[in-house]
């Protein structure tokens, strides 16, 4: 009987370190930053795949980014991994998404509706600027090589922090080849 008892509660402690690693593992990320100023324009370099954050014209901060899986050329329908090129808004946030935070681009916008339209095919849509994925959360500094997004733009989590704190709804994103 003790050592059933002494099994059993070898068992239950296992258990409940697991758990503990578990809960521990994916608690959000402790992040500590210097706060920057409002930003008024986002934009996208993507051929030196660069996002830069202004104020007044000036240059905030800039910030390493990964695209699609297709990246060369404006987004034409959806699923073809491309990163769309133009004039958009950053117009709401989803603190919930699959990814580290999630800024909407505005994509499609009128033209982008009716090319699709043209030829057939669906815009595609719910493209981002976001961390990596969650399930990644417990390591938030290792850089995920290449382009890798169905299409969005995708930052480290510290970095995708410091733009949702810089950057509020409505700010004009411009996305350049």
């Amino acid at each position: 009987m003790v050592r059933k008892m002494k099994k059993i509660s070898i068992l239950v402690g296992g258990i409940l370190v697991f758990i503990c690693a578990v809960v521990i593992a994916n608690e959000p990320p402790k992040i500590s930053y210097t706060p920057l100023p409002t930003a008024d324009k986002v934009v996208v370099q993507k051929a030196k795949r660069m996002l830069t954050l202004y104020a007044n014209d000036q240059k905030i901060k800039s910030y390493h980014v990964h695209l699609g899986a297709n990246p060369l050329g404006h987004k034409q329908k959806e699923g073809d991994s491309r990163t769309p090129e133009g004039n958009y808004i950053l117009d709401w946030r989803n603190p919930s998404s699959s990814y580290f935070l999630s800024l909407h681009i505005s994509y499609p916008n009128k033209d982008d509706l009716e090319n699709a339209r043209k030829k057939g095919v669906s815009a595609g849509g719910n493209i981002m600027i976001h961390g990596q994925p969650n399930w990644l959360s417990w390591q938030q500094y290792i850089k995920l090589q290449n382009d890798w997004t169905d299409g969005c733009i995708a930052v480290l989590n510290h970095e995708m922090y410091e733009i949702w704190e810089a950057v509020p709804d409505g700010t004009p994103i411009t996305i350049l080849p």
